[in-house]
């Protein structure tokens, strides 16, 4: 963990095996076969439903549930891979609370919609578990298609151009595909290895060679893929960290959320991971709520999530603040950080208490002193290493409705892309709508 290893209070080893092992269980136990039919039986099955314009992959949840109902939890699958191919890992990680599940009938009715997310992975999970792939390939069109990114959105965009036929080649700068769904979301949201194991059965699909350690302006230019190939898709997220713009931040001690998260997903002995006892986590989306609640699991005595506005502008849904409170995570709001204090380590953060006028933050001048020993940074993420020939829009690359860049023959989506939001199913939905535009291209028009 980075500037952590000379920090006074940060420590490995505060809880037995058996205590991080509870801690880190799966966060929601899948339901059962009899579970998932009673589940299922709660939905009204609504005309224009709802829940389905509120999926950003457009998922037809009233017929995948009916399918459940009648028992082919197989058919419901292909329903929701055929419009989201990481159906089982968005399953687990979508915040169903503020999207299909907030708009449920039942929800509005009697404050409990269907469980949505939850028969979404009961049908997944029965085909991914089967070993068998639903879709195969088109006829080969003697068309290659780079994508940049082994991340939701690169993973979509690739399996929807293989199934039609096209041969793709998926670059990565890391050792391991997966993108934020293997290194950026909390242990226990996906447990069991699970990224990895959706990254492996979709590429059952074939026609797709993975190329990861390779990163884009390192190891090959846009100007080269170009040359070799007759499309590219970029969709190599977010990789610069904004910095914290407060005194004292490059202190020993404070160290990026999206790395500790990274090193925690990695990690084969969670007793191995150091935390400190008084962890303070800066920022307020769902990478502060996961540093958060993950530090207190491993064993921290006081967590604190401090966000600079109130809690109806922070980005974690009201269900991530609740579990993050529930495990014993404080959350002070209304707080920017002034400056790190310590002698070289940190020991403390100030902050000062902010309001909101006229739409803008301001300082109101009264301060407040947060013990800590580690400090997590997240407070969002920048995109580096852009090609210069790219059009950008607010600091992301340009692209149209189905993510065609300034550039003929270049696509983009997914966090390094503008508009949508920074969920994996939007990621998602961007590759898959991009693979669609980039097949039509190839094929001329057709």
């Amino acid at each position: 963990m980075p500037n952590s290893q000379f920090t006074p209070g940060i420590a490995s080893g505060r809880l037995s095996d058996t205590e991080l092992k509870e801690n880190f269980a799966d966060l929601h136990a899948p339901l059962e076969a009899h579970e998932a039919l009673v589940a299922a039986d709660r939905c009204y099955f609504c005309h224009d439903a709802p829940c389905m314009t509120a999926c950003p992959s457009s998922i037809d949840i009233p017929l995948f549930i009916r399918q459940i109902a009648t028992g082919t939890p197989e058919a419901a699958a292909q329903t929701i891979f055929d419009q989201n191919i990481l159906g089982g890992m968005c399953a687990r990680v979508c915040p169903t609370e503020t999207l299909c599940e907030e708009v449920c009938v039942r929800e509005t009715a009697e404050g409990k919609p269907v469980e949505i997310g939850r028969l979404q992975r009961y049908a997944t999970d029965t085909v991914m578990e089967s070993g068998k792939h639903p879709y195969t390939r088109a006829d080969a069109t003697g068309k290659k298609v780079a994508v940049v990114g082994a991340g939701p959105a690169g993973l979509s965009a690739a399996h929807r151009l293989a199934m039609k036929g096209h041969d793709v080649t998926v670059y990565d700068a890391r050792k391991k595909a997966g993108g934020l769904n293997e290194f950026g979301i909390a242990a226990y949201k996906s447990v069991d290895s699970f990224a990895e194991r959706e990254v492996e059965w979709l590429l059952k699909i074939g026609g797709i060679t993975l190329e990861t350690g390779k990163a884009l302006g390192k190891d090959f230019t846009l100007a080269s893929l170009q040359d070799e190939f007759d499309a590219v898709f970029l969709g190599m997220g977010l990789g610069g960290v904004n910095a914290l713009r407060a005194e004292g931040e490059d202190k020993s001690g404070v160290a990026d959320a999206v790395d500790f998260i990274s090193e925690l997903r990695q990690s084969n002995d969670l007793s191995s991971l150091s935390v400190g006892r008084n962890v303070v986590v800066i920022g307020g989306g769902m990478t502060a709520v996961d540093a958060a609640v993950q530090s207190k699991l491993l064993g921290a005595q006081n967590v604190t999530i401090a966000y600079r506005r109130d809690k109806g502008a922070m980005g974690a849904s009201q269900y991530e603040q609740e579990l993050a409170t529930a495990k014993g995570v404080r959350i002070l709001y209304n707080a920017a950080p002034k400056k790190v204090i310590g002698n070289g380590a940190v020991e403390g953060v100030e902050f000062e208490y902010t309001t909101t006028e006229g739409g803008k933050l301001k300082g109101t001048g009264e301060t407040v002193t947060l013990e800590a020993d580690q400090v997590f940074k997240a407070i969002g993420q920048t995109l580096s290493g852009a090609p210069e020939e790219l059009a950008m829009d607010g600091g992301k690359i340009a692209v149209s409705e189905v993510g065609a860049t300034s550039v003929t023959g270049i696509w983009a989506g997914g966090d390094c892309a503008s508009g949508g939001d920074d969920l994996t199913v939007t990621a998602v939905a961007e590759g898959r709508d991009a693979a669609e535009d980039i097949h039509s291209y190839l094929m001329g028009g057709a």
